[in-house]
């Protein structure tokens, strides 16, 4: 006759098993295996402690054995199992997944859960639970544009380099304009914030004349230069260097990211830089705004200051934009840059790619449905 094996406790293993045995909130299969562990360490043989505990023999035995092995995650935790297997067959899942990313339905841009499964004849679900565990999302869209200027890889590295590592004694600059900028007037009054009502405002507005908002991101320290303008010609580009070089130590470099826009790069421009050699410009590439780090600022004033309010002329509008501009002043902070020009360049090349499989992928749609292509 087998005789089960002893179980020796150690005391915070049978204070841990008390505390299960008792608990109200554990739940009852792991009261069960404490209790019957703790009674095997009392000396019953597994038929008595399954008479006492009201179940089967097995049951002791196998909660008993797995603590002698396993100790109290053993008893804790039910052992990993297969699991039922796969319905659906590896084709369809494959079917599922070709035509997510390669192909569309006809007359939309996109594929949802019910139109896959129509198609592959499966339930929406199935679809939904493939997507998922593959990273798919059909529903969502980013926007993206690639830069095609020739020099991107060169410029990139440059301006990532300045705003990396820059230069002893010199100041960062990161400088854009906001062309245009425009004081709307709400033609009604914007509603209150209220109990289960969120602020309200009209959706149209009358327009009160523009103006040309110069900024300058000093990346060492967060702070911004602003300066306003009515046209954005060179001449007021000169002014506003001009401002920046009365603010900035004599003796201290300065270098400047700007982008492409024209008025940067006249000979008047050139002429100033040869006069003022502490100077030094940095273009981004072409359709490469996120590379400018000035636009960030620009956005959040849009975005908190400008996009909500009515303002219903030009002078009411540069207080508004002034009192943005001193209230980031007061809290700002160096703002750091976070990607090497290598890894930057890397997505790029992958994007690159990616569109190319896209492109193919649209050829081939073409010539797989000619009649759909000729309306």
């Amino acid at each position: 006759m087998r005789v089960a094996p002893p179980v020796l406790l150690t005391p915070p293993e049978r204070s841990q098993l008390e505390s299960w045995a008792r608990g109200r909130s554990t739940p009852h299969r792991l009261v069960l295996r404490a209790r019957i562990v703790l009674r095997a360490s009392e000396g019953l043989e597994n038929f008595q402690i399954a008479e006492e505990l009201r179940t089967r023999p097995n049951t002791v035995s196998l909660w008993r054995r797995r603590f002698t092995l396993l100790r109290l995650p053993g008893i804790e935790q039910d052992a990993p199992r297969s699991g039922r297997k796969p319905r659906l067959e590896p084709e369809v899942v494959r079917a599922i997944l070709t035509k997510t990313r390669l192909t569309k339905p006809r007359g939309q841009t996109h594929w949802s859960t019910r139109t896959m499964a129509r198609e592959v004849g499966v339930h929406r679900s199935t679809v939904q639970r493939i997507w998922k565990l593959h990273g798919l999302q059909p529903h969502r869209t980013q926007s993206f544009k690639l830069s095609k200027d020739p020099r991107f890889e060169e410029k990139i590295i440059d301006v990532v380099g300045i705003y990396l590592n820059p230069p002893e004694r010199s100041v960062v600059f990161s400088v854009d304009e906001k062309p245009q900028t425009q004081p709307l007037e709400r033609t009604q009054a914007i509603l209150p914030m209220a109990k289960d009502w969120p602020e309200g405002r009209p959706h149209d507005y009358r327009r009160h004349g523009t103006v040309d908002l110069y900024a300058a991101l000093n990346i060492l320290d967060g702070k911004v230069i602003t300066e306003f303008h009515v046209r954005h010609r060179h001449q007021e580009f000169l002014a506003f260097l001009n401002t920046l070089d009365r603010q900035v130590a004599p003796d201290l470099g300065v270098h400047v990211v700007l982008d492409n826009l024209s008025a940067h790069k006249t000979e008047h421009v050139q002429r100033w830089l040869r006069r003022h050699p502490r100077f030094q410009f940095h273009f981004t590439p072409t359709s490469s705004s996120w590379a400018h780090m000035v636009e960030g600022r620009l956005g959040h004033l849009q975005k908190l200051a400008l996009g909500r309010g009515s303002i219903r002329s030009v002078p009411e509008l540069k207080p508004a934009i002034l009192d943005y501009v001193d209230a980031s002043n007061g809290r700002a902070e160096p703002w750091c840059w976070t990607k090497d020009a290598q890894e930057i360049l890397r997505k790029v090349r992958k994007i690159r790619a990616r569109t190319a499989e896209g492109a193919a992928a649209s050829v081939d749609r073409r010539i797989s449905h000619p009649l759909e292509t000729d309306h």
